[in-house]
């Protein structure tokens, strides 16, 4: 039985996400109702009110993270009242956003219940300062940790790698950053061992993957751990085998499979993607990247840009035009696993033996996310045989589809990488301000700070909670799992800004300079918004969709 004072805590929250839920789906109504075109939305008119479907689509993203708070507020009374906290932050984050658009979103100030009775009351003491207080007294005495009420088995898997992290990424993070080196071959070795790439891949073929709900939250606690010590040398290699694993799973032949998720689960060979062109980011049907058939083999002529670890990768994940008809949009793509060789450092040519084709790349400079390098390589009559199409002969024009289903797992372990990162940032900043002073008193005990620490706590319980409730989600199989994983992509990545610059202004002049890790956490979560879908692509094209089809 929770304390009195708990279960208060819990009823506030659910007092109010009950409240912003009314919201969201009035909201959501109007919306629709200027949007479709018979029973479908029409785009050309949801992008006449691209403000208020951006706004609603954060706030709906927010709101599902209040609903997963709800249960997790059961489990603690600091657990209810992080729920409480977060949930009131929400309101005054929806209350930022339809002030001045009231009649845009199809919402009346004067019936609205978050404004009047036992709701306000709720929001007013989850916004208060004292109350905001002791919770940071309680993050600030634990130094920035949280609990997260996962079983006992997925606990283990966090320390294993909790240890791992420490023991050989942290230690090397900072050198990597600031040098842009390589990753250290002996990370990647030492996650292979783990058996970090084959987590989500099934014993059939080589991985660790058991099935069951609780496949993808291995994952997603693996990817967190590491990206808690650093995004660019550790958390961001699981993705990449994680989308051209699930290509594969999803669309391949059983040869396939057998060739490439073995050598995919040890680690054997590194993976990359290459899906963006120089002109085409988010609207992937516009790709241009031909793949002509020639005989036994496709020839492939053009330029793929961010393509993420794309020199060590000996395994890349292409999504290029087989139909060259640019009407058939995403109907004409196809997607190949090409082998290349292993390439280190910035740029690299490799001509193919016997095959005539070519294959130059160089690293884009970039200001965070460093260790992985992202490329652009330019296909020069590259011949990829026909096996390489996933799926055969019945994979072309499925390119598309299979991709779209591997980035939703994509957008899962992205939403995992932010909340590392947040908790690193928590952390740094939990410990800086109980040791650093200012004019006679620690930074931790100005109601300031306590305010920005608690805020940061509750944001990143509710987006972890999200997170796992979303693996769960996709897991399953639950085909509302993939809306989820688009909505905790865009809150957690969002989020990880926010907490991470929070982090950085703590730590005042210092946060500034690298040799604090804080600056490092900052300008790495700078890139989560823009990658793995971008937030006002994920916002406009999936989650308002999505809501406004329902």
């Amino acid at each position: 039985m929770l304390p009195s004072a708990a279960m208060s805590h819990r009823d506030d929250a659910r007092a109010i996400g009950g409240a912003l839920r009314a919201v969201v789906d009035r909201w959501a109504d109007h919306l629709a109702s200027l949007s479709l075109d018979g029973d479908k939305v029409s785009v050309a008119k949801l992008d006449q009110h691209q403000a208020v479907a951006y706004d609603l689509a954060s706030i709906a993203s927010s709101v599902g993270a209040v609903e997963e708070m709800l249960t997790y507020a059961e489990a603690g009374e600091l657990e209810g009242r992080l729920a409480h906290a977060y949930a009131a932050d929400v309101v005054a984050d929806l209350v930022g956003r339809i002030q001045g658009r009231w009649t845009e979103c199809g919402l009346d100030p004067a019936d609205l219940e978050l404004w009047a009775g036992d709701v306000a009351a709720a929001v007013e003491r989850g916004r208060s300062p004292d109350f905001l207080g002791g919770i940071a007294d309680d993050v600030i005495r634990t130094g920035g940790s949280l609990p997260s009420h996962l079983d006992e088995d997925r606990e283990m898997v966090r320390d294993t790698f909790r240890r791992f992290a420490e023991d050989k990424v942290r230690p090397v993070a900072e050198h990597v950053h600031r040098n842009d080196e390589d990753i250290p071959d002996e990370v990647i070795r030492g996650l292979a061992e783990l058996g970090c790439f084959g987590l989500s891949i099934s014993p059939e073929h080589g991985g660790f993957s058991e099935g069951g709900e609780d496949s993808l939250t291995d994952m997603v606690v693996v990817t967190e751990e590491l990206s808690r010590a650093s995004l660019g040398v550790a958390g961001s290699l699981i993705t990449r085998p994680e989308i051209i694993a699930t290509a594969i799973e999803a669309g391949g032949t059983d040869e396939q499979k057998q060739r490439w998720l073995p050598q995919i689960a040890s680690g054997e060979r590194m993976c990359a993607v290459a899906v963006t062109e120089p002109d085409v980011g988010s609207d992937v049907a516009s790709i241009k990247v031909a793949a002509r058939r020639d005989g036994d083999d496709y020839v492939v002529d053009g330029v793929k840009t961010w393509c993420t670890f794309a020199g060590r990768g000996e395994l890349l994940l292409l999504l290029a035009r087989t139909d060259p008809d640019l009407s058939k949009g995403h109907r004409g793509l196809s997607l190949f696993v090409v082998e290349k060789p292993d390439q280190r450092g910035h740029s690299f040519t490799v001509d193919q033996e016997g095959g005539g084709g070519r294959m130059v790349a160089r690293a884009i400079p970039t200001i965070g996310y460093r260790g992985m390098h992202s490329f652009e390589i330019s296909f020069e009559g590259w011949r990829v045989p026909a096996s390489a199409l996933i799926g055969g002969d019945e994979g072309l024009g499925r390119g598309f589809y299979l991709q779209m289903q591997a980035f939703a797992n994509g957008r899962l372990q992205t939403a995992a990488r932010a909340n590392g990162l947040m908790r690193a940032a928590l952390e740094a900043a939990a410990a800086y301000t109980s040791d650093r002073k200012a004019f006679g008193q620690r930074l931790a005990d100005y109601q300031l700070t306590k305010v920005k620490i608690a805020r940061m706590a509750a944001l990143v319980a509710a987006c972890r909670q999200f997170t796992y409730s979303t693996a769960r989600l996709l897991a399953k199989g639950d085909k509302t799992g993939e809306q989820e994983a688009s909505m905790v992509k865009q809150l957690a990545c969002r989020t990880a800004e926010w907490v991470t610059r929070e982090a950085m202004q703590l730590h005042g002049g210092m946060g500034y300079a690298e040799e604090f890790a804080v600056s490092r956490y900052f300008v790495d979560a700078r890139v989560l918004s823009i990658f793995e879908g971008a937030d006002e692509i994920l916002a406009l094209r999936v989650i308002a969709r999505n809501l406004l089809d329902r």
